[in-house]
């Protein structure tokens, strides 16, 4: 069956946002991002001749039957650049399609030839760049929907197409854009969980939710985003926020809202977002009277909250009971796109640049992943803006992905570094705050998860997370992406994941393959797992905050706004 609008609407936007709430950082970007795809090209010259042979040979008796109309090369049902019936009717379009495909096809084969994973992604990133950016579907005139379009309306979507592509250069960077902006407002119609900030300090500041049920769980939950991009992918609408549910579970919840930092922020680095994190789990407890809370962190948030844990118990701070991490890679020696593109070549030129600026842009960063995925999240809104002289779709989730932040250049350097080094599987390597991280020496429980098809952190990379902490742990598997697996309401009639026992195989792969799968969300799982970990239920407060720590401005407060 045919995927329905939404639907694919809803693909596209997983890709698009998979890049930034990965909490990853690109190793370059701007020029040196151009640089580097530079070398990614002249690399190709490891390709073994007598595979480029072969496949010259095979290119050219595919071209034959082509020509003789006997070829059998069709498009992937899953590719929508070919849907149009003039492809397969037409006997002039259906040549053009197939050679254009073989071509492609025969790119790829080659490259996968290469034994060397990191050389092959890096030569898969160059091909998949040229091959999707010459794909004829990115002309009018190869473009069978835009020049039925163009008929239809006398010109007149060339015409729009024209105006949307001068409003990219003017103001998007000169990328077409990847949603419309216009009906969304945060706290408006994203970000609308009831709250209130009950702490403030120049770093970030802490949401209250209210509660939602008469009677709550002793032990709040602070939850713990990353530092790039808005917080509220975790409340991006009513019905589909993780924050919601969690309230409706009897959750005491807290939020963790970051700053958008300046250039005069370049100095702050792990120690400050630590130590941030650390007067935030002080107003949780102070507000809630619980000398225990437990926590949820995702993707860089997750990495930060593993650092966080580790200084605890260096610091014989035993106060966050249970721990939940949603797709975090801790271990960086699992192969990953990061791992690809980033080594210490890579990290010295960023860091010169990036230091220099003070900061890096959320644009600079979003835009090296999405030539990762040029098909979807550049030609795709070519297509649609400037060839069909459509507007670009209005959803939340790309919304969100479209209101980036910026990142301080020392932290920027420093999760870099981690990436390279991979010092948290080294008990001690990493000290912060004067105490070193030994990831063994956190003794609560912990829950993770990871999606099945994450391109950013693998899920068998998140796996081997858990295993890095001294306490029990329970690891679910959702059949997603990076992000549609963190987003999984209830309600969502598609949602299935993975559960298994953990640690009963180093092997992730022999984990599932012994697993039980779910038809339905994680999130019950993860809040039945949380709440017999988050102490007696009381009488829910009938007020948010503390007379210390008093409630000011309502949810989503006042730095999510910053531009």
């Amino acid at each position: 069956m045919a995927p329905t609008a939404d639907e694919e609407q809803a693909a596209t936007a997983e890709g698009a946002v998979s890049s930034i709430q990965a909490g990853d950082l690109p190793p370059a970007s701007g020029p040196e991002a151009e640089r580097a795809a530079g070398g990614m090209f002249d690399a190709f010259a490891g390709v073994p001749p007598a595979v480029l042979a072969a496949e010259s040979v095979r290119f050219a008796r595919e071209m034959t039957r082509i020509a003789l109309g006997t070829s059998d090369v069709e498009p992937d049902p899953a590719d929508r650049r070919f849907r149009d019936p003039t492809w397969t009717e037409n006997r002039f379009a259906r040549p053009v399609m197939q050679a254009y495909l073989a071509w492609a096809e025969g790119l790829q084969r080659a490259v996968d030839a290469d034994v060397d994973w990191n050389r092959r992604e890096r030569l898969r990133f160059a091909v998949t760049a040229v091959s999707d950016a010459l794909a004829p579907t990115n002309t009018v005139f190869g473009n069978p929907a835009a020049i039925k379009r163009a008929l239809e309306t006398g010109g007149g979507s060339l015409l729009r197409g024209t105006r949307n592509w001068l409003d990219d250069l003017l103001h998007n960077g000169g990328m077409p854009s990847q949603v419309d902006k216009r009906p969304f407002a945060v706290g408006s119609n994203v970000a609308t969980t009831p709250g209130a900030v009950v702490f403030r300090n120049a770093m970030c500041e802490l949401i209250q939710y209210a509660p939602a049920t008469p009677r709550v769980h002793a032990r709040p939950l602070l939850i713990i985003p990353p530092p790039i991009n808005k917080f509220y992918i975790l409340d991006i609408a009513p019905g589909k926020s993780l924050v919601e549910h969690a309230v409706t579970r009897g959750l005491q919840t807290f939020c963790i809202s970051w700053y958008n930092p300046e250039p005069s922020d370049s100095q702050w680095g792990i120690d400050e977002y630590v130590a941030s994190a650390l007067e935030a789990i002080d107003a949780a407890a102070e507000i809630t009277g619980s000398e225990e809370l437990t926590t949820f962190a995702s993707c860089a948030g997750g990495i930060l909250t593993s650092i966080l844990l580790g200084h605890m118990a260096a610091s014989n701070d035993r106060r966050v009971r249970a721990a939940g991490f949603g797709v975090t890679m801790l271990d960086t020696s699992f192969p990953s796109l990061m791992g690809v593109f980033t080594d210490e070549h890579t990290v010295e030129a960023t860091n010169r640049q990036v230091h220099r600026a003070g900061v890096i842009a959320g644009r600079d960063m979003a835009g090296f992943f999405t030539w990762l995925r040029p098909n979807e999240l550049v030609w795709n809104y070519w297509v649609n803006n400037y060839l069909l002289g459509n507007d670009p779709p209005a959803n939340d989730i790309l919304f969100w992905n479209s209101d980036t932040t910026r990142l301080p250049a020392r932290l920027h350097s420093q999760l870099m570094t981690l990436q390279v080094e991979n010092p948290l599987v080294e008990p001690g390597r990493l000290r912060v705050l004067g105490t070193p991280i030994d990831l063994g020496k956190v003794d609560c429980d912990v829950f993770a998860m990871g999606g099945t098809t994450d391109h950013i952190t693998p899920w068998q990379a998140c796996y081997q997370s858990t295993r890095l902490f001294g306490g029990s742990s329970e690891f679910v598997l959702a059949r997603a992406g990076h992000v549609q697996s963190l987003i999984s309401p209830p309600s969502y009639a598609k949602a299935t994941y993975f559960t298994g026992t953990h640690h009963t195989s180093v092997d992730p792969d022999a984990w599932l393959a012994s697993g039980t799968e779910h038809k339905r969300s994680w999130w019950g799982h993860w809040t039945d797992w949380l709440k017999a970990r988050s102490g007696d239920e009381r009488p829910a407060p009938g007020k948010l905050g503390s007379a210390r720590h008093p409630a000011s401005e309502p949810a989503p407060g006042t730095y999510v706004l910053k531009p």
